[in-house]
This record gives C-alpha cells, structure tokens and sequence, in this order.
C-alpha cells in the first residue's frame, strides 16, 4: 500500500509528510519511504498553535478555528509533497494523520486522562479524497496506557539489531526512548518512555532572548559560547519527573512555554548571561536523557540511534557522546533510515496497521491493559475501492 505520514510534532515548526510503500505484517514487514517533504509553518499560523496550548490564552473558538485551519494545512502540505513526488492522489490508499498535540494530561499519579490533538480529518479526506486515519493516542489512553510514545511500536518492528541493545532515542519538543533488546533475545521486552524536554525549553528560551530573530540553537550558535552552570544544572536535574518510574510521558503542560519563561527568570536571578542560559538548557537535555539511561535501561546499549531536531546540534550531540559513552551514538542515517522524516513515517505504519484491524501498541511500551487497533476512519473518495482491494 502507498501510504502518507502527517507529522507535526511539540516544537510545531512544521508539518512533515512521508510518503511510503508499505508491505507485509509484523515480523515480516518492509517500509520504504518514496518521498519526504517538511512544509515550515508562516508565523502567524506557529503563534496560533502555541498560544491555543497555553491554558492563560487559548479560547475554544480559536481552538475550533485552528481544527479545521490547520487541516487546510495539511492538506495542502499533502498536495505539495505528492508534487514533488510525481504523484496524484489517486496513487495513495490512505493517510495517517497524528495532528498537533494541544494538551498531553498527566494526572498527579502519572496516569494519563487525554491527550488532545487538532487536524479535523474531515477536511483531509475532502481535500484529497484519500481516506485518513487520524486520533491515534485516544484508544491506548481508554485502555489504562500513556498513549505515548507510539514511535516506539515502529522501532520494535523495523529497528532491533540482531544481537545487542539498542536505544532509540528522538530529542524533538520533548525527548523520548525505546530500549530495544535484540532479535537474539526472545525473553526480554522493549521498554519506553518520555526522557523529558528536548527542544522545548531550549526553543523558547532561545526565541526569547532573541527577541524571536532566533526559533531554535541554529547550529548551537548561543551553546558554543556559554558555558553551563554545574549548580543550575544538578538544581533542574531535580525535577521529580525524571525519578518517576515508567511507563511516563509529559509535554509542554510540565515543559512548556510557562517553565521556560521561568527558568529565564531564575537563571538571570542567579546572575547567568544568555549565553550560559542556552549552554545550561542544552546540557539539561543531555543529561536527563543519559540519566534516564542510568536509571532505567535493562542491559548495556551498544548504540543509541539519535532522531529529531535535537541530532542538528552539535554541542548537544557531543555532550551526548560524552555521556553516553562506550555506547555508540549514531543517527537513523547509519541505519538506513531518514531521521527528519521518521515520526511521519511512523504514522504512516500506524495508519497501515489501523486499516489492516491489528494492534499498534504493545502494552509494555504505554502502559495499556491491552493491545489495542488505534485510530478513527474518515473515509476518503477511495474508501470503497480501498476496501474491495483489501478485504474482498
């Protein structure tokens, strides 16, 4: 099946779309991505994402606008890359939609009771006239899980080496990882969970103190001429999230905008330029991730493979080595896979799975009762002909 991954993640910097074949079932599935395209989003449209993630300034009518706006950007997102692919419409059987995360809920015991993600997959479908798979997270939440991380279900099936551990780790807003054991070892279970901030924190305060000419560490411009704050850096370190035990996952409602805004405050309290500012919230993402590693990874890992934004900054990627050590920090690219377009990928796989009834989760992973089919159906103008293909 040809299959579309819409992917726009806690940053909200953009909307990534992978276009993929995709063959076979679980244990014996292959998955080639034809063509990736990443669509950055105007100004105006980021602002209105992040402001409806704020509790202080979202409105429900502009929450209500943005569902049905933001769709209109996906779908044509979705037009655009098949342009660039050569391809019509007609061609793909499905589309697997993940949305905007607006509110990831954790509950004070850890358990999570919604997770909220805009894209009205209506307006998808009615664009393209290709059905789309879209809600993912919902049904593993009603079944007790985290609803997160789903990548990690997709590094269970194409990711394992065949005879040692492997991490999985993707620094995008926030951080998050699968322990894999290998193919050799059919007694162990894979383990994830979210590390904490990634970009998050960084992008903000980044922004901030550029008075927005900056979104991000653009190639650790700020990082390289600070230097970290060892004593503001063990006190961050102290957040209780990183001791929480998994199954866990958070987002910006911990590590968001209002965090950021704070942690500025503190840092300039205790007399920090700029530049250790960004120096200090690069070595938070850093170390909580190999802290995350020391706590809980089953066995030694032999390679951690390094996706999302975060792999593009360099005084971030070395402190990782450092930390990280013997492991041996590599990227999707070393394994034959693209790291910028690999959460569309996902979902596009999740999609594939939906539309073929079978589980996308393993409760390991979220926490679930169950494994559960994910998603809800919108049908497309191909839905008839994709189900007689399918399954008559």
């Amino acid at each position: 099946m040809i299959v579309i991954g819409l992917m726009s993640g806690t940053s909200a910097d953009g909307v990534d779309v992978a276009i993929c074949d995709i063959r076979g079932h679980p244990g014996d599935m292959r998955v080639e991505l034809l063509c990736g395209a990443a669509f950055a989003y105007e100004r105006e449209m980021r602002e209105r994402i992040l402001a409806s993630c704020d509790p202080k300034s979202s409105r429900v009518h502009q929450i209500a606008d943005l569902h049905v706006d933001l769709a209109s950007v996906f779908a044509d997102c979705t037009i655009a890359a098949l342009d660039q692919a050569g391809m019509s419409a007609g061609q793909v059987d499905l589309i697997g939609s993940h949305g905007q995360t607006l509110w990831h809920n954790v509950l004070p015991s850890g358990q999570v009771n919604v997770s909220f993600q805009v894209v009205e997959a209506a307006v998808l479908a009615e664009r393209t006239g290709i059905t789309a798979i879209s809600n993912f997270r919902a049904r593993d939440i009603a079944a007790g899980g985290q609803g997160a991380p789903l990548t990690s279900f997709v590094d269970w099936l194409l990711l394992r080496h065949p005879t040692h551990w492997r991490a999985v780790q993707n620094i995008g807003g926030m951080g998050n990882v699968t322990f894999l054991p290998p193919l050799s070892d059919e007694a162990s279970a894979p383990i994830a969970f979210d590390t904490g901030p990634g970009n998050a924190l960084l992008d903000i305060a980044v922004t901030q103190i550029s008075r927005g000419a900056m979104t991000y560490d653009r190639d650790s411009h700020y990082a390289r001429q600070g230097r970290v704050n060892e004593e503001w850096l063990e006190a961050l370190l102290g957040h209780p999230y990183y001791e929480r035990d998994y199954p866990k996952t958070t987002g910006r409602e911990t590590f968001g905008t209002a965090a950021a805004l704070s942690l500025i405050s503190e840092a300039r309290s205790r007399g920090l330029e700029n530049a250790e500012i960004i120096a200090t919230l690069t070595a938070l993402t850093a170390s909580n991730i190999a802290d995350a590693y020391r706590r809980f990874a089953p066995a030694p890992i032999r390679e951690v493979i390094l996706g999302g934004g975060g792999r593009h900054n360099p005084v971030m990627v070395g402190m990782l080595s450092e930390l990280l050590a013997p492991a041996n920090v590599l990227t999707h690219e070393d394994i034959g896979m693209d790291s910028d377009f690999k959460e569309a990928l996902v979902f596009a796989v999740l999609a594939y799975e939906t539309w073929h009834n079978r589980p996308a989760t393993l409760p390991v992973l979220t926490g679930a009762r169950r494994a559960s089919v994910l998603g809800s159906i919108t049908p497309g103008a191909n839905y008839v002909d994709l189900l007689r293909s399918t399954w008559l």
